[in-house]
């Protein structure tokens, strides 16, 4: 336990600082499904070790030993981390708690709410024409979901152009992309350092839905050349969404966290068009193969330390 609790803190790290280049060199669904797993691992796994090293602590008070009636002396001299690194982590386990589930209330009730007005939006059909000069598109959450898009938007682009974006949100909904930014941004609120990891999903899950949609079309520089024209025609003249508009917006924006900073170099739309006039990713079995062994390494290590920490307590209360 010794060393074992603290490998998901190092293995955080670590998929903090290669999230972008899985990102970047994975097919887009495979990133998106490993970026996303990991990241709800390594979140299980940090609070794990954290609430060990807590109960490390709670052993050594002397109401708890004569509770489990087990040795303080031995406790003490075996005991595997000292006492203010036990409290440390016990008061980092109470406020990565309280951060998910604040992050798990607030995500579910935004797309609850998202969900009750996508039903709302004119129409019948899954796509929805709003009559705004302001370029816009975005997918809403919903079974099935529903898409938005605006009639400047429309405007700015040529028929095949629409046709790609259309496929790129459509892939969004059909993949209940949503879910994925939510579980990438749940993760991240319980454990900080894995907010690196959650921008990368939401990159992930555009280039999915970029790919999907140069396949559809037959033509990545089609696809690349929407891509850009959207961006740029989106960014000329801003959106004025109404409230609920603005919520459906804020819920199914999955690159919003890239967005904010936390993607380093050069933006997501640069590097999106950039992959799109290059051949389509391959499948590099070595990189998946090497995190998933490291997410399984993870998972052992807080088994092992939970194993040590047992078989303390089963010695201490034997020596009792």
């Amino acid at each position: 336990m010794r060393l074992a609790v603290y490998l998901p803190l190092v293995l955080s790290v670590l998929a903090a600082v290669a999230a972008r280049p899985l990102a970047e060199r994975l097919p887009p669904r495979t990133a998106s499904w490993l970026l996303t797993g990991a990241a709800v691992v390594l979140a299980v796994a940090t609070g794990a070790g954290l609430g060990l090293l807590a109960l490390t602590a709670a052993v050594r008070l002397p109401p708890v030993d004569a509770l489990g009636d087990m040795s303080l002396s031995v406790v003490r001299r075996d005991d595997p981390a000292p006492l203010p690194l036990g409290i440390a982590a016990g008061l980092l386990l109470a406020l990565a708690a309280a951060a998910a589930i604040r992050a798990a209330w607030l995500r579910t009730t935004a797309l609850a709410a998202a969900n009750r007005q996508a039903r709302c939006l004119p129409g019948t059909g899954q796509v929805v024409v709003l009559a705004d000069e302001a370029a816009d598109a975005y997918s809403a959450p919903g079974w099935p979901g529903r898409i938005v898009v605006t009639s400047g938007m429309l405007g700015a682009l040529t028929n095949a152009e629409r046709d790609v974006l259309l496929a790129h949100e459509q892939a969004h909904a059909s993949g209940r992309h949503y879910l994925f930014a939510a579980a990438a941004r749940l993760a991240a609120a319980a454990n900080p350092l894995l907010r690196p990891l959650a921008g990368a999903v939401g990159y992930s899950l555009e280039r999915w839905a970029d790919e999907h949609a140069a396949a559809v079309a037959r033509s990545r520089p089609l696809a690349a050349r929407t891509v850009a024209k959207a961006a740029l025609a989106s960014r000329a003249a801003p959106p004025r969404r109404l409230a609920s508009s603005a919520t459906l917006a804020a819920v199914t924006a999955v690159t919003a966290v890239a967005e904010q900073g936390i993607d380093r170099g050069a933006g997501p739309v640069p590097r999106r068009v950039a992959a799109l006039l290059r051949p389509a990713p391959r499948p590099r079995l070595v990189l998946l193969v090497a995190a998933l062994a490291l997410m399984a390494i993870c998972g052992l290590s807080v088994l092992e330390a939970a194993r040590d920490l047992h078989g303390l307590i089963e010695f201490a209360q034997a020596a009792a």
